[in-house]
This record gives C-alpha cells, structure tokens and sequence, in this order.
C-alpha cells in the first residue's frame, strides 16, 4: 500500500476529517488533501507527527510494512 493510500486509510478508521489533521500538522485542508490524493509529497516531519499521533511505526505509515506496530517509546 502507498503512504498516500495510508493515511487516508487510518485517518478514516480513527473518524477523523481532512481538516482535523490538516490542524495538527499545521497546513491547509486542501494541502492535506493533496498528501492523500499523491499530488504532493508528504514530508517526513509530518510522517512522524502523524505516526506518534496514531501511534503506529513509520514504516506502517509509509507502506514499508503491513504491521501495525505502535510507535517506538523513547
């Protein structure tokens, strides 16, 4: 599965809106929506803040696995 596949994936399944993460990250809707739809890349800083918000790993995020481990505790 692509990132962009991902996070659309787990935003739905946590019943949340484009504009609700869009608020975490610190963007604009449309810009997240771009995220999801492969129109833009997402950087790799707001890959972290969504996966510790989701608490999976970075490699679930990202499609490198289809594990769905919890985000590393430092």
């Amino acid at each position: 599965m692509k990132y962009n596949e991902r996070i659309r994936e787990i935003r739905e399944d946590n019943s949340l809106t484009q504009q609700k993460v869009a608020e975490l990250l610190h963007i604009g809707q449309r810009t997240y929506a771009d995220y999801e739809s492969g129109k833009t890349r997402i950087p790799i800083d707001n890959i972290m803040i969504l996966a510790k918000f989701y608490n999976v790993s970075m490699d679930y995020i990202t499609g490198a696995s289809n594990i769905k481990s919890e985000y590393p505790k430092a």
